[in-house]
């Protein structure tokens, strides 16, 4: 059986959001009967314009992301004479940013229209780096000093950051009502292959850019967050065409379902694949797994700081300490999102089989371990033509998974009330623990007694894999246990003979 292109996925996905959204799908039930803006009922051209354009939103916003963020800017700080210790400041900015998440989630479910609410916080959060361009702009024409620059870079970097934090859980909660629980794996899949392909074109052309600009780099990257901001902007074009949510009627409907709802009343024509996750979503409200939240909390924050201990520094290590031109490295990092984008639909199918849970733990293993294989690398033929692309594609390749089922795991645990709220809880944290490992990174790469930046990467190896143990004892709804992943103990007959059909 061949594999089916991109157009026919999206086309299944759409199919199977109509059916899952009008009563099929247990995760949309509470809203199946919402008299609400969401509107999904109506016809299966409103569920494929709203994938699409949120589709074409990812691809958009990925220029923008990668025009203000990465290795462009660490190489335009490292041009203003940044130090380590600003570039994990730099890096850290994002993380402490999120510490806004619940105060975002708080305004977002009082206000009627998570479209309007997005819209509004991303386009101010994405306009603000026009300060910095103008900023590029005045110091290649009047020559001021680049250490003002660079303060000025980091203040507009939280500001934009500040602002994009309060519309995350916003989001994340937008996302969440309008993509079936059983189809995130694949949808998500999609979407972040078109946003790595989008990556693995972008990054390399951008990068070539900045380097040849005969303006220098300096003003070559001023162009490049020019055009990144535009097409930020056109990403919030997309999300205007997506179908809009009001949090205020979702909320009365789930008030009024859970009171008069029967745990028995299933859909007829209910797959073996859904019976098993609606029964283990029943079974959820168990002592054991009412803590999953709260598990999932405490491994997220000891994996944002194993993994900011070091992730930042990565590319300082190929700029700074050997000295490679910004082409180099952004051409490294296309051939990592290269590998996410060939690996990205694979994991998602994989993930809605046997569940986001079992495929963290295992892929998280390998993303714990890379780390600790970047030692001995330098500035030698064997680590430049072979050791660094092979280390970029599996980085890229095992981060997709990482990623991917992050994101799917925390929808699908969330309360259903409250939803917002716990994504921002989760996202503050998160960024705490993340700025934290970020800049004790930056002042652990300085310190030559432990071995430098290299000693960093081993040490965030360990770190790592101590992260992964609370991830045992997190429940979902639906996929296999550790021991029916390994073959341990054989999975129920019925699911087992029957997988879900694509």
């Amino acid at each position: 059986m061949t594999e089916p292109t991109i157009e026919t996925t999206i086309k299944a996905i759409e199919a199977k959001a109509v059916e899952a959204t009008i009563g099929v799908s247990p995760s949309l039930a509470p809203f199946a009967s919402a008299n609400t803006s969401l509107e999904v009922r109506t016809s299966t051209a409103t569920i494929r314009q709203s994938l699409r354009a949120s589709t074409a939103d990812g691809v958009f916003a990925t220029l923008f992301t990668n025009a203000t963020g990465g290795a462009l800017i660490s190489s335009f700080f490292l041009e203003l004479g940044a130090t380590s210790n600003e570039i994990g400041l730099l890096a850290a900015i994002p993380m402490l940013a999120n510490l806004l998440q619940p105060l975002g989630a708080y305004l977002s479910e009082r206000t009627t229209s998570r479209r309007l609410y997005c819209c509004w916080i991303y386009g101010l959060a994405r306009s603000v780096w026009l300060l910095l361009a103008i900023g590029i702009g005045w110091m290649c024409w009047h020559q001021i000093d680049a250490r003002a620059l660079l303060v000025w870079t980091l203040g507009i970097t939280f500001i934009s950051h500040a602002l994009g934090a309060l519309g995350s859980a916003a989001w994340l909660s937008w996302m969440a009502v309008l993509v079936p629980r059983r189809l995130r794996g694949r949808y998500f899949g999609l979407r972040n292959s078109a946003a790595n392909l989008t990556n693995l074109i972008s990054i390399p052309l951008m990068g070539l850019f900045i380097s040849t600009w005969w303006g220098g780099s300096i003003q070559g990257y001023g162009i490049i967050l020019g055009l990144g901001i535009v097409a930020g902007l056109i990403s919030l074009a997309f999300q205007c065409l997506m179908i809009d949510v009001d949090p205020q009627i979702l909320h009365h409907e789930s008030d009024t379902t859970a009171s008069t709802s029967s745990p028995d009343a299933k859909p007829p024509d209910q797959k073996i694949y859904q019976k098993h996750s609606q029964k283990t979503s029943q079974e959820s409200s168990s002592s054991i797994s009412s803590y999953s939240p709260i598990i999932f909390i405490i491994y997220f924050v000891l994996w944002t700081f194993s993994v900011n201990l070091s992730a930042p520094f990565f590319n300082l290590y190929l700029l700074d300490s050997l000295g490679f031109e910004i082409s180099q490295v952004t051409l490294y990092n296309s051939l990592s999102a290269g590998a996410n984008l060939l690996l990205l639909m694979v994991w998602g199918k994989l993930a809605d089989r046997i569940g986001n849970r079992s495929l963290l733990l295992t892929v998280g293993v390998l993303v714990a371990i890379t780390p600790l294989l970047w030692l001995g690398t330098g500035a030698n033929p064997v680590s430049i033509w072979l050791w660094f692309p092979l280390l970029h594609m599996l980085g890229g390749g095992t981060w997709a998974a990482i990623d991917l089922c992050t994101n799917n795991l925390q929808l699908d645990i969330a309360p259903l009330k409250g939803q917002s709220g716990y994504f921002g809880l989760v996202a503050a944290v998160g960024g705490l623990s993340g700025a934290a490992g970020t800049i004790a990174g930056g002042f652990l790469a300085s310190v030559d007694s432990i071995g430098g930046i290299l000693g960093l990467f081993a040490l965030s190896s360990v770190l790592r894999l101590i992260a992964l143990l609370p991830l045992v004892f997190v429940q979902e709804s639906c996929g296999l246990s550790l021991r029916q992943l390994f073959g341990i103990q054989a999975p129920p007959s019925e699911f087992a003979s029957n997988p879900k059909k694509d």
